[in-house]
């Protein structure tokens, strides 16, 4: 008969109790919220259908975790959970015709989170099938270029997605993840060689060059996000990759040189992309002046600022203000809806809950240090969803050009959605596999 330590007696129900009560405090401004919203539309059912199964993705979604991660992260949970479902309500504010689809991939998405969460093999198949993955991952990326729709059908419109009848599924979100078990598979092997040619080193050495075992991955991952902007017109995700790939070279590594050469590299790709691709100097364009295009190429994010100025510190309340006004403003452009509405104190809860995601997974990096895979998965990860919703914040409030990358766990889209939880229950699995 095995003993079981107090120390483990004691964090079980701690975690479990500690995610309910967050839990509980979400359900009831979520309710709070889709009964407002109820009444606006003058319809009960709909409303009242996404907050049942927001419940029920909760509820599940907690009993599942007790079960097979009673040591997990007791606040990532709760955390998504508010952010999908405040999400779920702007949609159905917004957008009311998407509200239903992005409710099914809500539920969806739980249920491969905990698919993921539960299988205790994932993290060692990641690791050990590196290669097969990144294969599969190329495989994604050309299908695109060569087959590549947009389900809004309009012309010159960006080629994102692959259809499957009147299912589309945009291959680059799955690639972020994919990327992020490669380098932090192939960046482990390596930790031990990385850090012997530490700089320090080098210029002990008189060698001022980079060594081919970190050149050579900043010119591939350079590579791939030039293809990316030439083929694909995707911006967002270029610059997404390249920023999180030279993130976990430095931690592999700790070279300072890396973020300053990457850093340049990334200005040139841009130069670049300014000069041969309209959308790129459109962006970039309306991102220094936009206002002499109000009515015009820059009506977007002019809108946009309207829609923060309107919000005010405390918001003109649900379905109070105008952000409608604001096209496309169901997925890129939610958080200009969310500091309408919601206001300042709105913005603020947002951005402590994606500071708190971040947070929470570099934590669970430091917890890893003396396992480099885990470390640098745990550090991608969360810079996936950190990076990304500063981008896309910083477009929206005209602090950065806009890049087109969906709001983590906010913005309308099923595969953005999808594999936002899938990082979610990676991260939970790591955070319970801390000694």
């Amino acid at each position: 008969m095995t003993s079981q330590s107090p120390f483990t007696e004691d964090i079980v129900p701690h975690t479990a109790r500690t995610e309910r009560v967050l839990l509980t405090i979400v359900g009831l401004f979520l309710l709070m919220n889709f009964f407002s919203l109820a009444i606006l539309q003058q319809s009960t059912w709909q409303p009242a259908l996404h907050f049942f199964v927001w419940v029920g993705c909760a509820i599940v979604g907690t009993s599942v975790l007790d079960r097979y991660l009673p040591n997990r992260d007791a606040l990532l949970f709760p955390i998504v959970m508010f952010m999908s479902g405040w999400g779920v309500i702007l949609v159905d504010r917004l957008a009311p015709n998407f509200a239903d689809r992005q409710t099914l991939w809500l539920l969806l998405s739980t249920a491969v989170m905990l698919l993921v969460a539960s299988l205790p093999q994932l993290l060692r198949w990641l690791r050990v099938y590196r290669y097969v993955i990144l294969i599969s991952g190329i495989v994604l990326l050309v299908s695109t270029i060569v087959l590549g729709q947009n389900p809004s059908g309009l012309a010159g419109a960006p080629q994102l997605w692959l259809g499957f009848g009147k299912i589309f599924f945009q291959p680059s979100e799955a690639l972020k993840v994919i990327l992020v078990a490669f380098l932090a598979s192939y960046l482990s092997e390596q930790y031990p060689a990385l850090r012997a040619e530490s700089r320090l080193k080098q210029f002990a050495s008189g060698q001022l060059w980079m060594s081919p075992r970190i050149l050579g991955p900043i010119l591939t991952m350079w590579g791939l996000s030039v293809v990316l902007v030439v083929w694909q017109r995707d911006l967002g995700t270029a610059a997404l990759f390249f920023a999180v790939f030279l993130i976990l070279l430095y931690v592999a590594s700790g070279q300072t040189f890396i973020l300053i050469g990457g850093g340049l590299l990334l200005v040139i790709a841009g130069f670049v992309a300014y000069n041969l691709f309209s959308v790129v100097a459109l962006r970039v364009d309306i991102w220094i002046n936009p206002w002499a295009e109000a009515d015009g190429r820059a009506y977007q994010i002019v809108q946009s600022l309207m829609a923060f100025g309107a919000g005010g510190i405390f918001g003109t309340g649900i379905g109070q203000g105008s952000p409608t006004y604001i096209p496309v403003v169901h997925s890129d452009f939610v958080f200009s809806a969310l500091a309408e509405e919601y206001g300042l104190l709105g913005v603020i809860v947002l951005l402590a809950c994606v500071a708190i995601f971040v947070m929470r997974g570099l934590r669970i990096a430091v917890l890893h240090q003396d396992r480099p895979f885990y470390a640098l998965m745990a550090i991608g990860l969360s810079m996936l969803i950190g990076i990304q919703s500063f981008l896309i914040m910083g477009g929206v409030l005209k602090l950065l050009p806009l890049t087109g990358v969906t709001l983590p766990y906010m913005s309308y889209g099923g595969s953005s959605l999808l594999i936002s939880f899938i990082i979610l229950g990676l991260l939970l699995r790591l955070s319970s596999e801390v000694d």
